[in-house]
């Protein structure tokens, strides 16, 4: 016979029990290869500017390319899912983008052959200038990841052809500096000095126009980061 304490006991049990399962269950859901990132209404960043470049040269997006979801991207977006037979929610999820052309990638994990690619690139680029200054070469680098104007992937970014003179000169080959390491962790660890920045020159040695066009942001050291 069992007492009314032990059904009390073995109700908490399975209580708890099942509180574990729905949470494990939860946290699989939400883990990022169960995840959609989408763009709606309200988003905001360079996922939303490039859908509203690639609309706008549909002639589907007639307003300015401000990087803001409003309702008149919902309807372009709705507009351009109706051309393609993609369902209509006006959000733009994985297939609505694919059908645009616009590919985004993630920030990497900082493992250590990243840390090593990043820290590479970051010394030839960056060698002599402020700790942040090299803090912030990094962060350019990983923001060109995230941004659909640029490859998907570190390396894809660091060896893009033309992009980083320190490439092609060789200085990427030459030994690496010990704080660079240290700020290619605190880069891809989440330290982005530019704000957001996917440009920099220095402008005592460059006199590309293109560089010189670009917003400047900020200052640091020698170089100009730029969106």
């Amino acid at each position: 016979m069992v007492s009314l304490k032990e059904k009390k006991d073995i109700w908490k049990l399975v209580t708890a029990l099942l509180a574990v399962i729905l949470g494990l269950a939860l946290l699989s859901y939400l883990a990022p290869e169960h995840r959609e990132t989408v763009s709606s209404v309200g988003s905001t960043g360079n996922e939303v500017r490039a859908i509203q470049e690639r609309l706008k040269e549909r002639g589907l997006f007639n307003a300015n390319v401000t990087g803001y979801y409003g309702s008149i991207t919902r309807n372009a977006v709705l507009a351009f899912q109706k051309q393609q037979g993609i369902s209509q929610t006006g959000t733009a999820g994985p297939i609505t983008l694919k059908a645009l052309g616009i590919s985004v990638g993630q920030i990497p994990a900082a493992t250590q052959a990243n840390i090593d690619l990043l820290a590479r690139i970051i010394s030839a680029e960056a060698r002599g200038e402020p700790y942040a200054g090299q803090v912030a070469v990094g962060a350019v680098i990983l923001n060109r990841i995230e941004h659909p104007s640029f490859p998907d992937t570190l390396a894809g970014v660091i060896y893009q052809d033309g992009a980083f003179t320190a490439i092609v000169d060789g200085q990427f080959n030459e030994p690496v500096s010990a704080s660079a390491y240290n700020a290619a962790r605190d880069a891809l660890n989440g330290w982005d000095p530019t704000g957001g920045c996917i440009y920099y020159y220095n402008p005592k040695k460059t006199s590309n126009k293109f560089m010189w066009s670009r917003q400047t942001i900020t200052v640091i050291g020698d170089h100009r980061f730029c969106i």
